[in-house]
């Protein structure tokens, strides 16, 4: 089968930009950005991700003097490196080193204090599927990494103040009706009661088209092993390419202001059907579809899979728990400064809880999680107490029962 030109096909089928939405702000900022970023140290956590690597290629072009990149995935970190030293004029700075490790560990601390200070730091390890809501134990995971380890690394900034602290959230996070959406809606309230003491953003974006582990990246693991597609047909999201996702976190962790939430300016009409992407894509490498009426009818046409026959895909109806139909950057009782950056949105009133409630929240979660007495529905409804606007949808069905 033809194999596509993934970031041609975004840009011409998905976001429809020839450009980098970002490019004007970037353009406009560049001087202001050089002189923050400059010869300055850079941590970057869960940097061998899509967003991650991509924030270190937005900051690279600023020259920083020292790079760290910190992940648990090790292959990862080759491949980022592999991919920095192998592009041509890429900036790489003479102390450029990776660690893999989880920001959670011991031994992260010594790390840190051994290669700081750092300037600037910006943080992308995080739980990012719906897929990873099952059960109490997937769920206590997720809050474990993306709220508890986000907490007790904003302890040990509070001694060692960077100049810049970037935490990524997402578009989940506004009206959240998954636990990951909740998560890091929480995530928010917790680097928010930090951010009268250490200079923080967060940004909320688009799903990242091709990003690893995502749906359309699933295609061409399929497509290498002859395997059947299968993709919702009632479900529509934002995008944004990889590179614009980096682009963003970049923009958001140097330009804005403390307790700020950054977001990209799309309109509804971009959101874009998973269906109509999954159409293009097979149109683009020149093969037809064959329409599959469940999993097991698809399983049985990639049987006989060969270059002269449809390729089998199934389109099904949303039915799993926490899955929205469409995405929001913010809510109406949210501040909104549309007029500031030319591509980019900023959430100005951002609740910002006191400190106490937020140990408050902390301590009942590891209180609850220690007790040995809770499940899934327990968890969602404590989560409730914190996050008013917090709406679980329910259905008993989860992605990991789907192809």
């Amino acid at each position: 089968m033809n194999i596509i030109d993934i970031p041609r096909f975004i840009k011409e089928y998905i976001t429809k930009r020839p450009t980098s939405l970002f490019a004007p702000d970037i353009e406009k900022y560049k001087q202001e950005l050089s002189e923050i970023i400059q010869g300055k140290n850079v941590l970057v956590i869960g940097g061998a991700g899509t967003i991650g690597s991509s924030y270190i290629k937005a900051v690279l072009a600023f020259k920083p003097g020292k790079l760290v990149v910190v992940d648990t995935n090790e292959n990862g970190l080759t491949e980022l490196t592999r991919d920095l030293r192998s592009t041509p004029n890429q900036f790489v700075p003479e102390q450029y080193i990776t660690y893999p490790m989880s920001f959670g560990d011991s031994v992260f601390e010594k790390m840190f204090l051994t290669h700081g200070p750092f300037h600037i730091v910006a943080n992308f390890a995080a739980h990012k599927h719906v897929r990873s809501e099952k059960d109490q134990f997937s769920i206590e995971a997720m809050i474990e990494n993306n709220v508890f380890k986000a907490k007790s690394f904003l302890d040990l900034l509070l001694k060692h103040k960077p100049e810049r602290f970037f935490c990524v959230s997402t578009d989940k996070a506004a009206n959240p009706v998954n636990v990951m959406g909740a998560s890091k809606k929480l995530m928010e309230e917790v680097i928010m009661a930090y951010s009268s003491e250490i200079q923080i953003t967060t940004a909320r974006f688009a799903n990242v088209a091709f990003s690893n582990g995502s749906l359309l990246a699933g295609y061409i693991e399929r497509l290498f092993k002859n395997q059947p597609i299968s993709c919702p047909n009632d479900v529509k999201r934002f995008f944004v390419s990889p590179e614009e996702s980096g682009q963003i976190c970049m923009l958001a962790c140097m330009l804005g202001k403390s307790g700020e939430i950054f977001f990209p300016k799309l309109e509804e009409e971009e959101q874009v059907y998973f269906k109509a992407i999954t159409e293009d894509f097979f149109k683009a490498s020149n093969r037809e579809i064959a329409l599959c009426n469940s999993d097991e009818d698809a399983r049985v046409k990639a049987l006989t899979l060969n270059e002269s026959v449809p390729y089998p895909v199934y389109f099904f109806t949303s039915d799993t728990s926490g899955e929205k139909l469409y995405e929001e950057f913010y809510t109406d009782s949210d501040e909104v400064d549309l007029q500031q950056f030319e591509s980019l949105g900023v959430i100005k009133n951002a609740r910002k809880l006191p400190m106490e409630a937020i140990e408050k929240c902390v301590n009942d979660l590891h209180q609850l999680m220690n007790s040995g007495n809770y499940d899934k529905q327990i968890i969602v409804e404590n989560l409730k107490k914190y996050l008013p606007d917090f709406q679980h949808i329910e259905t008993g069905k989860g992605l990991d029962q789907k192809m």
